[in-house]
């Protein structure tokens, strides 16, 4: 193969990569929306983020054989589809997970009113970020109920609440399950109007994970009813044109940044320059950027309060909805939190 017939199309918003991969392809970097058949018809391979939609509608002439989303989701690629013709879809899983456990715990202490070992906290999937979510939680006393039934069935073991569990015991309750619309498992719509109704507690709810997740008629009216106390929300249906009767009611409101760390940027930049060299059989190339540190495997509620704000995301998307897009890709990424040093 000639490596330098390689043609790679890459979405301009990636950090960390403009430049790396010429030596090896022809690249051109272009916004989302100029993902388009006649701009990817020549493509080998497609680098992209959550904007850009893959599918047939703009694969179907490409000779595109391998995607790599430098996110932690794929609900923007037709998996199945590509699968059926031959395209390699490589994702980014947990590279941002400590980003988005960093914006729990810091939505979580500007809205506590009480000693959080007070607080009873529900945790909706129990993956890469749940699982960071549950240890810290843990580590800082409060009571913990953790729903993930597809790991209840692998693992067995009595320590998985249901939703239902979830609905009666917590005062907050967070959601970091992928977006799945079809199984026993799906999670479309999976905080609905009985879900809101069946809230014992009035809790903080919070959606860092997929938009659709939550019902968002079905949220403003639980907010409206005192059914949910307060609404943390990163992740929005139909972003970029989010509702803004939800934005309004929000205690915090983001513009779907709960991930944007710096150490998160470079986590999934390097995991997707890793998969698309070892594809194409390219030397392996690194990014510029300095190698991410370790997850902390505590947290102390000063450090995360000292180590993000969100409510100055939140000024600024309330200020200007029509801002979303441009908020998000110029966004300042920030420092994830540090081990405890004593």
């Amino acid at each position: 193969m000639d490596n330098f017939r390689l043609n790679f199309v890459v979405e301009r918003n990636v950090p960390f990569i403009a430049g790396l991969l010429e030596p090896y392809a022809n690249v051109s970097y272009l916004a989302a929306e100029e993902f388009t058949p006649a701009t990817v018809k020549n493509a080998d391979a497609l680098i992209v983020r959550t904007r850009t939609h893959c599918d047939e509608a703009l694969l179907a002439k490409s000779r595109c054989r391998f995607i790599g989303t430098a996110t932690i989701g794929t609900d923007h690629i037709d998996t199945e589809w590509c699968d059926a013709h031959g395209i390699t879809v490589i994702n980014a899983p947990g590279c941002n997970a400590p980003a988005v456990a960093q914006y729990v715990f810091a939505s979580i202490m500007q809205l506590a009113n009480r000693p959080i070992e007070q607080y009873t906290i529900g945790i909706v999937g129990v993956g890469h970020v749940g699982s960071i979510v549950e240890r810290w939680t843990r580590g800082l006393g409060m009571k913990v109920l953790i729903c993930d039934p597809p790991r209840q069935r692998a693992e067995g073991g009595e320590a998985w609440s249901t939703l239902g569990e979830i609905a009666e015991k917590a005062d907050i309750i967070t959601f970091h399950t992928p977006l799945t619309r079809e199984g026993e498992d799906a999670t479309y719509h999976i905080a609905n109007a009985d879900f809101f109704a069946s809230l014992r507690r009035s809790p903080i709810i919070i959606n860092s994970a997929r938009g659709a997740i939550v019902d968002t008629p079905a949220l403003v009216e639980a907010l409206d009813n005192g059914l949910v106390s307060e609404a943390v929300i990163d992740c929005w249906e139909n972003e970029p044109d989010i509702s803004r009767e939800l934005l309004e009611r929000a205690a915090i409101a983001t513009p779907h940044v709960a991930g944007y760390s710096h150490d998160g940027k470079v986590r999934a930049t390097q995991m997707i320059l890793d998969a698309i060299t070892t594809f194409f059989y390219l030397p392996r190339v690194n990014t510029s950027a300095a190698t991410p540190k370790g997850i902390a495997r505590i947290v102390r509620p000063l450090d995360v309060v000292e180590s993000y704000n969100p409510l100055a995301d939140t000024i600024a998307l309330k200020n200007d909805p029509s801002a979303f897009e441009t908020l998000r890709n110029n966004y300042r990424y920030r420092s994830e939190i540090s081990e405890p040093t004593a």
